[in-house]
């Protein structure tokens, strides 16, 4: 800190020098005086007139009354008492400058923060993922000696879920009692979790926990979302339909998520032989499937990572369309088609073929980043069905 405050004192020091060296240095010339400015403007203006009378343009009589009333003028100007030109009281000046540049400098020091906090924001770094989980176990250790706590539970269930320690969050989730039987979204945010562990399946207690989270809320987003899925899983593919229609006309127009939805209606309504009346719904060709991880990849994905596939014209790197959904169950069925294109002037049914690949993001951002799961790019007809896309790779 010391290496701070000596720089700032002395260039404070510096300024305030600069900014008085006229009062600190006063310069030894002789000011000219008032009565001495005046007496020179009238000398000069007597010169005139004497030039325009020797040049005939005035009279001699009118050069006397100009003369005269010169004269007068100049008495009256320059009988009052003589005086310098001053700035004042150079003293005061300055200590008012001092006190001025003291009180700003400490108003703005006081309120956009000190340098010690300021040099504590600059030492700090991200936390890791070891620093995140350190904290993590220390908030279990608090739980274990306050078991009745039962939001505290609730809270520890959703940080070993952003960890992706599902069986852990199961556990907590069901220390949180009624806590969660009361709020919809834990319930399912439990019942994903349970069917995570559960490689996907919602039957038993997660299809309950569902039921019960529509009951208290029946427009909550992600309990539809998984009712819907579940449907899909059991190839109930009408009451899938409806249930994501439902989801979809709750959601933004034009979103990314909408997109998501309708291409998963249309899946739906594709495998159960039901006529496409959703106006949302695209029903130009396309290109579903389904995605699939290897053993070693699937331990590294976690809950809160977002799937896509992204579709582009062969030899080219701008996306025609992409499919966007959250992390859900594997083998995961997609549907690409115009309704998620990228540019509707531009949309995927007009091609032939294309290039696809599966990313795994832990940011779901359409930059590729490092430590993204990725599968190999494929080239694929438009129109084509039940394609597999196998993600087997990290991105370096």
């Amino acid at each position: 800190m010391t290496n701070f405050f000596i720089p700032a004192f002395l260039l404070l020091v510096l300024v305030l020098l600069l900014l008085l060296r006229p009062f600190l240095f006063p310069t030894k010339v002789q000011a000219t005086s008032r009565r001495q400015m005046n007496a020179a403007i009238y000398r000069e203006e007597l010169d005139k007139l004497e030039a325009e009378r020797t040049a005939g343009v005035i009279t001699s009589e009118d050069y006397e009354i100009a003369h005269a009333e010169m004269r007068q003028r100049l008495f009256q100007d320059t009988h009052e008492e003589d005086d310098h030109a001053t700035l004042g009281s150079t003293k005061k000046t300055a200590i008012g400058i001092c006190i001025f540049i003291v009180l700003i400098s400490s108003g703005l020091y006081f309120s956009f923060g000190d340098v010690y906090r300021v040099s504590q924001k600059n030492s700090e770094t991200p936390m890791s993922q070891e620093g995140v989980e350190k904290m993590v176990a220390e908030f279990a250790s608090k739980m274990e000696k306050d078991p009745g706590n039962l939001q505290g539970w609730a809270m520890l269930a959703r940080s070993y879920r952003i960890l992706g320690r599902n069986e852990d969050a199961a556990k907590a989730y069901a220390r949180a009692g009624s806590f969660v039987d009361s709020d919809p979204q834990l319930l399912a945010d439990y019942a994903d979790t349970l069917a995570a562990n559960a490689n996907g399946s919602f039957v038993g207690k997660p299809l309950s926990l569902i039921n019960q989270a529509l009951k208290l809320d029946p427009n909550n987003l992600m309990a539809l979302w998984l009712s819907g899925t579940a449907a899909f899983n059991a190839n109930n593919y009408r009451s899938a339909a409806q249930t994501w229609e439902k989801l979809a006309s709750q959601l933004p127009p034009n979103s990314e998520e909408l997109k998501m939805i309708e291409g998963s209606i249309a899946e739906a309504r594709s495998k159960g032989g039901l006529s496409s009346k959703a106006p949302t719904v695209s029903s130009a060709k396309g290109i579903s499937g389904q995605i699939e991880l290897t053993a070693d990849i699937k331990s590294k994905v976690k809950p809160s990572d977002t799937v896509m596939v992204i579709a582009r014209q062969v030899g080219e790197r701008m996306p025609v369309a992409v499919f966007k959904a959250p992390v859900a169950q594997f083998p995961m069925n997609f549907v690409l088609n115009d309704a998620l294109a990228m540019n509707p002037n531009a949309p995927l049914s007009k091609l032939t073929e294309v290039s696809i690949e599966v990313r795994i993001s832990r940011l779901g951002m359409a930059k590729p980043e490092s430590g993204d799961l990725i599968s190999s790019t494929k080239t694929i007809k438009v129109g084509s069905e039940n394609i597999r896309l196998l993600v087997d790779q990290v991105r370096q």
